[in-house]
């Protein structure tokens, strides 16, 4: 691109309207050589130029949770493809196997819940109603007990009147401590009960225990629900596909179990938003700031100019044999940008800074004198005069 120079000139200049025009570019020298060429207005434009790619907003490598053989691939390259679609699904016998598998082991560990609780509530029942025949005799034999102890002292008090013989006595003594021997086995008969009350904790911890055995078998058949679910691919995002790495029939490995990564199985790339990444030199970088307009060519359309801004400049250098340059992301913002295509090389042009209605005049119209910019300025005579001038 020839550079033009903005030309800052007195009354005098536009005056006169013409100078010469140098055929060399310009140097310290003290006589004009040369053409003549006319002062013009018009637009000045400061550009950055770079080279760089095209990239899409975003490439997806889709891989399969799930590893086996590849039954449907129903989308190919360059095909669209909406967020949700099933995009690829493998072989899922292996996995439905299992998942009928974790629901009988489910339904057993729930019979076993079952059976456990309603065995407690059967002998909660039994223990019931074994207290209460034991709290009765305790009380019969209590009363009996106590009857049998009274009528022996009462015979005993006959017989030291002579009143009774000690044939009753005896008698009424072997009934009190008969008595008192069946409250004692009545109490222990309540004793033994309680033990049993101690013994149902047992029973309430198998319950627990299969509760918990219920809760993992549960986990289980989620676990395999999920992997049966992960035979089929759907895409994360709405995009085209632009890769399609397996065929149908092949086996593929799961990302999870394998450590090489796994298979990926196509890229899906969404080219809503285009972007060119653009390596600039470092001696320019300090020039770029963000929303500045950018123009883009690439090579399948020579003739066509697209339009972009600045959207992202690295904070961090990238150094290649020496050679320092900083990635900058332009998007691409023409209407057309569906032309574009990912990994196509384009030729960016950044602009810096641009001016309008200014004094234009070719570089090689300008030379240099102890250290100072002139140019020669034909008057209306056809004298030439040296002015002194400044650029920007």
């Amino acid at each position: 691109m020839k550079k033009l120079l903005l030309l800052a000139l007195l009354a005098a200049i536009m005056a006169g309207g013409y100078f010469f025009m140098r055929e060399e570019p310009a140097k310290e020298e003290n006589s004009p050589t040369g053409t003549t060429a006319e002062v013009e207005r018009g637009s000045i434009v400061e550009r950055v130029d770079s080279d760089g790619k095209v990239v899409s907003n975003l490439d997806v490598e889709i891989k399969c949770k799930a590893s086996g053989e590849v039954v449907s691939l129903p989308y190919d390259v360059s095909q669209k493809v909406k967020k949700g679609a099933l995009i690829a699904e493998l072989d899922p016998v292996d996995e439905k196997r299992s998942v009928r598998q974790a629901k009988a082991a489910l339904e057993s560990a729930r019979a076993k819940l079952t059976s456990a609780k309603e065995e407690l509530l059967l002998e909660e029942a039994n223990l019931s109603s074994e207290r209460g025949r034991a709290n009765s005799a305790i009380i019969a034999a209590s009363a009996k007990e106590e009857d049998s102890r009274a009528k022996a002292k009462r015979i005993e008090e006959l017989l030291a009147s002579k009143l009774a013989s000690r044939e009753e006595y005896d008698t009424a003594r072997t009934t009190a401590v008969t008595a008192e021997a069946d409250l004692k086995e009545a109490r222990l008969s309540l004793d033994e009960i309680e033990a049993k009350e101690r013994a149902l904790e047992v029973t309430r911890q198998s319950i627990r225990i299969a509760e918990t055995e219920v809760e993992i078998k549960k986990i289980a058949l989620e676990v395999a629900e999920q992997r049966l679910a992960d035979t089929k691919v759907v895409s994360p995002l709405d995009g085209i596909v632009t890769t399609r790495e397996v065929q149908v029939g092949q086996i593929i490995s799961s990302p999870i179990s394998n450590v090489g990564g796994g298979t990926t199985l196509m890229t899906i790339s969404d080219l809503s938003r285009l972007f060119v990444l653009a390596s600039v030199d470092e001696a320019d970088i300090g020039k770029i700031t963000l929303d500045q307009p950018t123009i883009i060519t690439v090579d399948a359309y020579p003739s066509k100019k697209f339009d972009g801004r600045v959207v992202q400049i690295s904070p961090k250098g990238v150094n290649v044999s020496n050679v320092v340059t900083f990635e900058v992301k332009i998007e691409v913002t023409s209407e057309d940008k569906n032309l574009l295509l990912p990994e196509m090389t384009a030729a960016i042009e950044i602009t810096i800074s641009s001016s309008d209605n200014t004094l234009l005049i070719p570089d090689g119209a300008i030379y240099r004198k102890k250290g100072e910019n002139f140019v020669f300025v034909v008057d209306a005579s056809g004298g030439n005069t040296e002015r002194k001038i400044e650029v920007g």
